[in-house]
């Protein structure tokens, strides 16, 4: 017996051991009503700034005041919670916890915040009076008042805060600056240059006071003792930015350009003035070209200065090529560019840019060696094979151009690309439409090499036709697509009613375009309305300022189309002379009028 009982002792020990403890709940703290808004009080405070909650410590905050309308504690910290992201909420606790102590400072201080953030700024003058009272030894209560006073345009009251301020603590830097602003702002500049003195003599080494007093004279236009300060601030602090744009200012507003610029090379020379604002200076300054003309030799030393300070910074790269360009300087802006091409990271403009200038000079075997180097570093860009096509189109090889121009089709997301892509693809359809017209031996006027609609010119006419339709889907108000298509409608002597509306909206949608209005004039001429054609193409013929050759033989036409032969002869010979792409149509035109005069003329004999 005493075995089993010895044994069932040790279970229950052992299973005692093992068993999982359960905790009992901790019960709540028994808080009596009258500690309630201070527990929920300190509840508050620990969870803003010990477990940052501040969502925690708004609720429990809420609560205390809930409990205690009367703490004033509660509501400064609400307020304080809520200062700048709900300021509405902010101002009426701060006015709570003023309404409990009017004379607590840091109370006054936090609902004047409050009465800033809101714009009340009238209620925060009154505030600031309050704390002028309670704490008279604050300076920066002044400093607000005159801030605010200043802000609902009472400017002479905010100097007579400031001045109450001196007589109270002295000169006090951080005021004084305030106070000569203000003198300045309603023009008494001689009590503000005497203030300013009154600073340079207790601290002669601060730049900006020496600055500040020059351009008060410059102001005055007293020009000498403006330049005697500012020549005192460039000793005591050769390389400030603020410094040189001081005297480049001085000697813009005189019209001293020159002066302005030397002085601005300075500013281009050092490291105070970040190269982005130096760019948008030079960018500034070189938008007037009668401007750039005139100060040629200065702007080419900025322009200089910033190539070598940053050689290989892309953004003054191109500014010194454009720069370049725009001086004439063609051959060295290719030069440069070209020099830059083994840049790292490689930059595709660069490239874009030397096969944009050989383009322009015409070297199409240049061109060609350029795309096929930036295609290898940049083999996804739609742009290159863009300008692959164009190379190839120039060299009269339209199949290979086509293949690139679908090769950046499929390389572009943009519709607006697209559609300019499916237009140029149009316009090498219509260079095959000649090229073929002219193989099949074909020398007569571009409107008979395209009326039939048969043959290798009209099958390529029809593709060209295609591309432009799908161009269009693509953007229907592309107006060099809209003129291009109404005119080659118009030379093969179809849907010309389709084109007249074309050409309309063309011209529509931009507007004073002499070719535009050319192809419109020109559709009106074939369907016959001569009168309506005449007034177009005499619109287009004053805003040309090329002297089109096209534009003179159209209307040389039209004026024969209306029985006004001798100014039409003066027209095609003015087309004649300035190089006519077909000349023969115009000697055939010559012909066919000499014979209509003859066969007048013998009818006229006749009895």
């Amino acid at each position: 017996m005493r075995k089993i009982l010895t044994v069932l002792v040790l279970t229950a020990i052992i299973g005692g051991a093992f068993a999982r403890k359960v905790p009992s709940p901790t019960p709540a703290p028994q808080i009596p009503d009258s500690l309630r808004s201070i527990y929920l009080f300190t509840k508050g405070i620990k969870e803003a700034f010990i477990a940052r909650d501040t969502a925690a410590a708004r609720a429990a905050l809420e609560q205390a005041a809930a409990a205690d309308s009367t703490y004033g504690a509660t509501w400064y910290e609400l307020a304080g919670l809520s200062l700048y992201n709900d300021t509405k909420s902010a101002l009426r606790y701060a006015e709570r916890a003023v309404r409990s102590n009017s004379t607590d400072k840091w109370y006054l201080l936090q609902l004047a915040q409050a009465q800033v953030l809101n714009e009340r700024y009238r209620d925060a003058i009154g505030t600031y009076d309050r704390l002028r009272e309670i704490d008279p030894q604050n300076p920066d209560s002044y400093r607000m008042l005159a801030i605010l006073y200043d802000q609902v345009r009472q400017p002479f009251s905010a100097i007579a805060v400031l001045d109450s301020a001196e007589v109270r603590f002295g000169r006090i830097d951080l005021l004084s600056e305030l106070k000569q602003r203000l003198l300045i702002g309603t023009m008494q500049y001689d009590r503000a240059i005497s203030e300013i003195e009154a600073l340079i003599e207790t601290a002669p080494y601060k730049v900006e006071n020496h600055l500040l007093l020059g351009e008060l004279y410059a102001r005055q236009k007293k020009d000498s003792l403006a330049l005697t300060q500012f020549n005192e601030a460039y000793r005591l602090d050769s390389t400030s930015i603020a410094v040189l744009t001081a005297f480049s200012e001085f000697y813009n507003d005189r019209h001293d350009y020159a002066a302005a610029l030397s002085y601005s090379d300075k500013l281009f020379s050092g490291d105070e003035m970040p190269l982005e604002e130096k760019i948008r200076y030079f960018e500034r300054i070189t938008a007037d070209r009668s401007f750039y003309g005139s100060y040629y030799l200065q702007i080419n030393g900025l322009a200089t200065t910033l190539a070598l300070k940053y050689p290989r910074d892309p953004r003054v790269v191109k500014l010194y090529a454009n720069h370049l360009i725009a001086s004439g300087q063609l051959e060295e802006a290719l030069a440069y560019y070209k020099t830059h091409l083994g840049d790292q990271p490689p930059q595709v403009e660069f490239f874009e840019a030397v096969i944009d200038i050989e383009s322009y000079r015409q070297r199409p075997d240049s061109v060609d060696l350029y795309i096929n180097r930036a295609m290898q570093l940049f083999p996804d860009n739609p742009d290159l094979y863009l300008r692959k096509g164009h190379s190839l189109a120039y060299m009269k090889r339209y199949d290979e151009a086509l293949k690139f121009f679908r090769n950046s089709l499929e390389l572009t997301q943009s519709d607006s690309l697209k559609s300019a892509i499916w237009n140029f693809m149009g316009d090498v359809y219509h260079m095959q439409a000649q090229q073929a017209a002219t193989k099949a031996g074909k020398t007569a006027t571009e409107e008979e090499m395209f009326a039939s609609r048969k043959g290798p010119a009209a099958r390529y006419m029809r593709k060209c036709y295609d591309a432009y339709d799908r161009s269009l889907a693509l953007r229907p108000d592309n107006p060099m697509v809209l003129n291009n298509y109404a005119y080659f409608l118009t030379l093969a002597g179809r849907d010309l009613e389709r084109a007249l509306a074309m050409s309309e909206q063309a011209n529509a949608l931009e507007q004073g375009n002499s070719t535009y209005l050319d192809t419109y004039a020109w559709i009106l001429y074939r369907l016959g309305r001569y009168d309506e054609a005449k007034r177009a193409m005499q619109q287009a013929l004053s805003l040309d300022r090329s002297e089109s050759p096209t534009l003179q033989f159209h209307y040389g036409d039209i004026l024969a189309a209306m029985g006004e032969y001798f100014m039409a002869e003066i027209y095609w010979r003015k087309a004649l002379e300035g190089g006519y792409e077909n000349p023969d149509a115009i000697v055939e035109r010559f012909r066919q009028l000499k014979e209509a005069r003859a066969a007048s003329s013998s009818t006229e004999k006749k009895p």
